[in-house]
């Protein structure tokens, strides 16, 4: 056997000199161009960037500001609330914009108004929407600027709700694909924005209620430039910034938004290049089918500063995506551990994996801590057992502690409800009767000094002294249990704290000295290696024994 050591690695050398053939990814596609000065391509599920051009140069964005406009009021109001019109809302705009025919003095409900700015692109709807939440457009502008930033846009300023011309009113095409991302997650907004007609309610003008219809003709079936599969967009002119465009389609398992800023009337022929340059080149991947790297981990690995327990169990969020080329494969990405979460992450997410096809990023997933999570959430549920008095809300184990707790916590849920409704009543002056009807199956029935059992009434049961002693030490006990579940419940979250804040520290030291968290994660995991090696008991060599004594 030791002959042929020799002859094995001369081979493996023999073989490292050797040129090795490498198969390259497929290149990223790039055969596209639109005639708009400004543009951008982008997947709404993982916001890869498939294509830009001049994506982050500020223009003016006429009426798709609106989209903007309708996102804040969908988040502050309700859609019943009436709006009424002054008459700086509708007179101060422009001559020859945009308008519903609403008059000063009309009065209509958000969900009317809404209608109006994204269907007819109302510009006075605008006014008096932004006066109606902040009092002012001025103070509109201000929520629409603090959005955007929320939503990482760095290339806007928005000055009116509307989009009339302003020159502190721009935006970029990577902004406005932001901005409209964030709107198509909001149901009602996508039910909106892709009505066909609707009809407002009566006003001045159109005492029997005027009709408007969506102005975006690529999202109807009857127009030349109709696009399948496309749902929802905004429409934009004035004679400073052109035709500005924003459409979504949704093709498969696709959803991609495409924006047009500066157009010269080329924005539909624009929009479609795109989008067809995006279905054609790309395919949308769930990382969740393909991952097999983070599926698992060792009981020692440490994700977000807490320890990876055989009690947590990592599972990848099913609705991660990544975008690739079409020609392209999961392997060609490359992957990279980050502990940095958005305020966009779920509950339970310790970890994100950012993906990267050559220089492109491609899309991310989610980590899931669901055993810890769970373990968190039945101690919280058991301390809430405990509150309401059950004896058996705090056992041995954690695991039974978090069922115990949730199971808890779903039977006293029906109750604790009526009991907060009749709190609410009480209010009024009626705080006892409200308490006791909140137990009433029905207000009809029969009052309580009424009701009967088989024992007699109500008032005639009585309770034996010593039965009073043993609910005393219930009461006792589950008090007990209750301060040592919150207790451990604290404990356990300044544990989780602390070791966050160690984590974060080692993270800040390693970026001081010029490492990074994956370089640190290979040094420990080399000197792991290491030490292990140097437990290993080694064996003594065997005496060899002199010939010549044998014989002695």
């Amino acid at each position: 056997m030791k002959r042929f050591i020799p002859l094995l690695c001369c081979l493996c050398l023999i073989l490292g000199l050797m040129p090795q053939t490498a198969f390259a990814a497929v290149p990223w596609p790039s055969g596209v161009s639109i005639e708009a000065d400004g543009g951008i391509l982008m997947d709404a599920d993982t916001g890869t960037i498939l294509y830009g051009k001049n994506m982050d140069q500020p223009y003016y964005p006429a009426s798709i500001t609106k989209i903007l406009t309708a996102l804040i009021v969908l988040e502050r109001c309700s859609l019943d609330e009436m709006v009424e019109f002054s008459y700086d809302d509708v007179y101060n705009v422009e001559a020859g914009s945009s308008s519903a025919g609403i008059d000063e003095g009309d009065v209509l409900t958000v969900r009317d108004c809404l209608y109006a700015l994204l269907l007819a692109s109302a510009n006075e709807s605008a006014n008096a929407l932004a006066c109606h939440i902040s009092g002012s457009r001025e103070a509109f502008a201000d929520l629409m600027n603090e959005k955007a930033a929320s939503l990482g846009c760095t290339g806007s300023h928005f000055a009116n709700p509307s989009g009339l011309n302003d020159e502190n009113h721009y935006t970029t095409a990577h902004d406005m694909a932001l901005i409209t991302r964030e709107a198509i997650k909001n149901p009602v907004f996508l039910e909106i924005n892709g009505t066909r007609s609707y009809q407002l309610a009566p006003t001045k003008r159109s005492p029997e209620g005027g009709y408007v219809a969506n102005h975006h003709r690529m999202l109807n079936k009857n127009e030349s430039v109709y696009y399948p599969g496309a749902f929802a967009g905004k429409t934009g002119y004035t004679s400073l910034a052109g035709n500005t465009l924003v459409t979504c389609a949704k093709r498969n398992d696709m959803t991609l938004i495409a924006v047009v800023l500066n157009g010269h009337q080329s924005h539909y022929s624009d929009t479609k290049a795109l989008f067809d340059f995006g279905f054609n080149n790309f395919q949308s991947l769930r990382v969740s089918d393909y991952e097999t790297t983070y599926q698992s981990i060792e009981n020692d690995m440490t994700i977000g500063g807490m320890t990876a327990q055989d009690a947590v169990s990592l599972t990848l969020d099913p609705q991660g995506r990544v975008v690739i080329p079409k020609d392209g494969t999961f392997g060609d990405l490359t992957s990279v551990l980050t502990y940095d979460l958005d305020s966009q992450a779920p509950e339970g997410a310790v970890a994100a994996v950012q993906y990267a096809y050559e220089d492109h990023s491609a899309g991310f997933v989610y980590l899931m801590a669901s055993g810890f999570s769970s373990s968190v959430q039945g101690s919280v549920s058991g301390t809430s057992q405990g509150t309401q008095g059950d004896s058996a809300a705090l056992q041995p184990e954690p695991a039974a502690l978090s069922a115990q707790g949730e199971q808890a916590l779903q039977d006293t849920q029906p109750a604790q409800e009526a009991q907060n409704a009749a709190v609410s009543h009480a209010g009024n002056g009626a705080a006892e009767t409200s308490l006791e009807n909140a137990s009433l199956p029905s207000s009809a029935e029969t009052p309580a000094e009424d009701k009967r059992s088989p024992e007699g009434t109500a008032t005639d049961i009585r309770i034996p002294a010593n039965l009073w002693t043993v609910l005393g030490i219930l009461f006792s006990l589950s008090l007990i249990i209750s301060i040592v579940a919150a207790v451990r419940v604290h404990m356990r979250r300044k544990e989780e704290r602390d070791l966050l804040a160690r984590r974060k520290r080692r993270l800040e030291r390693l970026e001081d000295i010029g490492f990074s968290s994956s370089d640190f994660d290979q040094l420990v995991a080399q000197r792991r290696l290491q030490s292990a090696s140097s437990r290993r008991p080694r064996r003594r060599p065997r005496r060899r024994r002199d010939k010549k004594s044998i014989f002695r």
